[in-house]
């Protein structure tokens, strides 16, 4: 790496952002205007913002909404001071944070607030996760959502949905974090983190009433490189349980098809939560999950089938990782041939983790290639939208298999 760029890491950019903006909507002659105000945290005695945007040169700035209301068709956005990652609280820091650091908080949260009912732990990298895990108690889901991607966790952001105990703090600060976000500290914890002089400590109290965002609406927006601005309303998953689930039934040239299987109560439980995770995933995406954890995860690629393949690899280097881990304390590049050998065999009998797995797609398979590539890894439920013209050949594709599936009945992009 260059001098200059080393550089550029450790720059803090002086943002040219007024303190101040507003954005005016006019309906049938009537202006609505939403109000904000600049964030700011005091840092070694100085007021400043955002480190830098998604690059080191970057100027950027977040704003938080102080004032107004909009209405738009029958939602009404939601209201200001139920503040989350716009108003946390930096308990611990070496550098303050950037955009990336902000934004990977927020995907965490647009995760976890379907999530509430468990503790439960996700883990961001570039807006993606890389792991979630629900468990009896959040030292656990830290350690599950840790060890389901271990390579890619390091550097990333932890966002929990219970405060931090001294178990979790110490399973923390044993690896590098750019940020942990929590509702709370417990008292000590804060100390332990600390140990780790660059992360960001986060509280954000409404860590605890996330829930009720589950189903709220506003106004999202997308700059286009002209200068043009595309508005839409944010995207809120109706999968919650499942009454929710639709029976996975096409009809083809006058012919009914159906899926044979009924799932199992685990089936459905590791679907819901599949589902819930899939929402936070940029699109074109399939991710897998067994038993509350994520087992392997493919984000933003062009095909269905493409991404299929992924999330299948990327669960084989997981698992090889995790075990390498848990057995041997080291990377699986770093093991005798021996080790690699005794952990390359375990892999194999239970196909990267898939045996028993759930295959979740954030769209309709235009085709049977793609499920066929979880199907034949040991997949043995699916839930996906549905409503492709050649349901029916997926459908005789599960039926092969002997799984089961359900559709959502919903689609669930994110770009």
């Amino acid at each position: 790496m260059s001098q200059n760029l080393k550089k550029a890491y450790h720059t803090i950019m002086d943002d040219h952002f007024p303190s101040q903006m507003e954005i005016s909507f006019v309906f049938d002659d009537k202006r609505s205007t939403l109000a904000y105000e600049k964030v700011t945290w005091e840092i070694d005695g100085v007021l400043k913002g955002l480190r830098y945007g998604e690059n080191p040169g970057q100027e950027a700035a977040l704003y938080k909404l102080i004032n107004g209301n909009l209405t738009v068709g029958e939602v009404t956005t939601i209201a200001p001071g139920r503040y989350l990652v716009s108003d946390a609280e930096l308990l611990q820091f070496g550098k303050h944070p950037g955009k990336i650091n902000l934004t990977d908080v927020d995907n965490a949260l647009n995760i976890l607030r379907y999530l509430m009912g468990h503790p439960t732990v996700a883990i961001m990298k570039h807006n993606n996760p890389s792991g979630v895990a629900m468990a009896d108690s959040i030292s656990e889901a830290y350690i599950k959502a840790d060890l389901a991607d271990h390579v890619a966790a390091f550097g990333g952001c932890i966002a929990l949905n219970r405060p931090v105990d001294t178990a979790t703090a110490e399973a923390i600060a044993k690896r590098y974090a750019e940020v942990v976000a929590a509702p709370e500290y417990e008292e000590g914890t804060v100390a332990i983190l600390a140990q780790r002089k660059n992360l960001r400590v986060m509280r954000i109290g409404n860590i605890e009433r996330l829930s009720s965002f589950a189903g709220e609406r506003f106004v999202d927006f997308k700059s286009l490189v002209d200068g043009a601005v595309i508005a839409q309303l944010s995207f809120p998953s109706q999968i919650h349980s499942v009454a929710n689930l639709l029976p996975a039934e096409a009809t083809y040239k006058g012919k009914t098809y159906s899926v044979k299987r009924a799932p199992t109560e685990q089936e459905i439980a590791d679907m819901l939560f599949g589902w819930q995770v899939e929402v936070g995933v940029t699109s074109n995406s399939v991710l897998y999950a067994k038993d509350g954890v994520t087992v392997g995860i493919g984000a933003g690629e062009q095909d269905r089938v493409g991404v299929a393949v992924v999330a299948r690899d990327k669960a084989y280097r997981n698992m090889a990782e995790r075990l390498a881990y848990t057995q041997h304390k080291n990377a699986y590049r770093f093991l005798t041939p021996e080790q690699q050998a005794e952990i390359g065999a375990e892999v194999a009998a239970t196909n990267g983790g898939l045996k028993g797995a759930v295959m979740v797609s954030d769209a309709f398979f235009p085709f049977r290639d793609g499920v066929d590539v979880g199907l034949t890894g040991g997949v043995t439920a699916i839930i996906q939208p549905g409503g492709s013209l050649r349901d029916f050949e997926v459908i005789e594709a599960v039926n092969e298999y002997d799984a089961a599936m359900v559709f959502t009945g919903q689609r669930c992009f994110k770009h």
